[in-house]
């Protein structure tokens, strides 16, 4: 992946223009309201926020669940919003994890390398999962002496890299073993939102009224176009919200309270969010043509970000695609189980999308 991204900077440095499909960092415009939001709150003095964030901000992120997955929750003692996803994923372990009793995390590969590096941070051992076939998590995939030993589990839907989803049976088997060894259930559903179809289920759906053992990781970045601004929430068990809470008190990672009052308009508002839905599912339905005409598999790739392709040698395709300034990321850089896909990020615009067609057709037939 260095060598990729070292030629990636010799094109650019030599002002060759090219088509990046390989962080998901979407380029659609943030709504106006949302930017003329933090506009409008940006204050004369700036003071510190607090580190279980504003009450509006919980209010806002409260009453978004209970529309979107009908799971009334307390802002109070069930919220907390974060500086993006990335940081909470990160730093949770920290709370959780006792090192000095060889306490495991649990995580499945490919995916989001955050949960291996944060759980490695906190002095978890850890155990990894290689998912295939359809990219789908089972609790039956962990050996039962690891659940007994395991202080949590990671489990990802929409999945990143692939695009799978879990049914809500899934979710429900995944939170009844986890409840029987006493293993926090964390699950990042920061994809919840860009879907097609049925829309994915969330943890908090399985969890009794208390969310007892669970906590849902959630974002704007993708959902609200909102990456650059750093805001997104932890959702769950008032007990590990509480340990979560009594932790960020010293790390200093809160949004700041302009950002807040943004992310208090996207999380009240859905309609801003059906264009941009829309917007993906035809990136993913114009590039899945390409490439399963030059006969290239898409594995799951239901939802999300993501267009995950069965490519047989990834690092040679990844070549393959430089060469003709496209860029894209192999599947073995998101670990085990990723070797011989190629992840496709829905970031350049539906018109970039549009004119890559015939490059990429051109060179997946050469």
């Amino acid at each position: 992946m260095a060598a990729i991204h070292e030629k990636v900077g010799e094109l650019q440095a030599a002002g060759v223009p090219l088509m990046n499909f390989s962080i998901g960092d979407p380029t659609e415009p943030t709504a106006p309201f949302i930017r003329d939001a933090l506009l409008d709150a940006v204050p004369e003095v700036s003071q510190y926020p607090s580190a279980g964030g504003r009450p509006a901000t919980r209010s806002a992120i409260a009453h978004y669940i209970e529309r979107r997955f009908g799971v009334p929750v307390d802002p109070a003692t069930h919220v907390i919003p974060t500086a993006g996803s990335k940081e909470a994923v990160f730093s949770s372990p920290l709370a959780f994890v006792d090192r000095s009793a060889g306490d495991v995390v649990i995580y499945a590969t490919p995916g989001y390398p955050v949960y291996e590096a944060g759980a490695r941070m906190a002095g978890a051992e850890v155990y990894q999962v290689t998912l295939e076939g359809d990219f789908l998590f089972t609790p039956e995939m962990v050996p039962d002496p690891i659940w007994d030993r395991a202080s949590m589990v990671w489990i990802n839907t929409p999945h990143n890299p692939s695009g799978s989803v879990m049914r809500i049976d899934a979710l429900q088997a995944f939170y009844a073993k986890a409840r029987s060894t006493n293993t926090l259930l964390c699950s990042d559903e920061c994809y919840v939102d860009l879907y097609e179809g049925e829309p994915p289920a969330s943890v908090l759906q399985v969890a009794g009224p208390e969310l007892e053992g669970v906590i849902s990781y959630l974002s704007l970045s993708k959902r609200s176009g909102m990456t650059g601004y750093r805001a997104a929430a932890m959702v769950g068990d008032a007990i590990a919200i509480a340990a979560l809470k009594n932790l960020r008190t010293s790390t200093g990672t809160l949004s700041q309270e302009f950002v807040q009052a943004a992310s208090v308009q996207a999380w009240g508002d859905d309609e801003h969010v059906t264009p941009r839905r829309e917007i993906f599912a035809a990136k993913r339905a114009l590039l899945r043509d390409v490439f399963e005409d030059c006969g290239y598999q898409t594995v799951a790739s239901q939802a999300g970000l993501y267009l995950w392709v069965s490519v047989g040698d990834d690092i040679a395709m990844a070549d393959k695609l430089l060469e003709s300034h496209i860029v894209a990321s192999p599947g073995s850089v998101f670990g085990p189980g990723g070797e011989g896909y190629m992840r496709f990020a829905l970031v350049p615009t539906l018109e970039e999308c549009r004119t890559s067609v015939e490059v990429l057709r051109q060179c997946l037939t050469s």
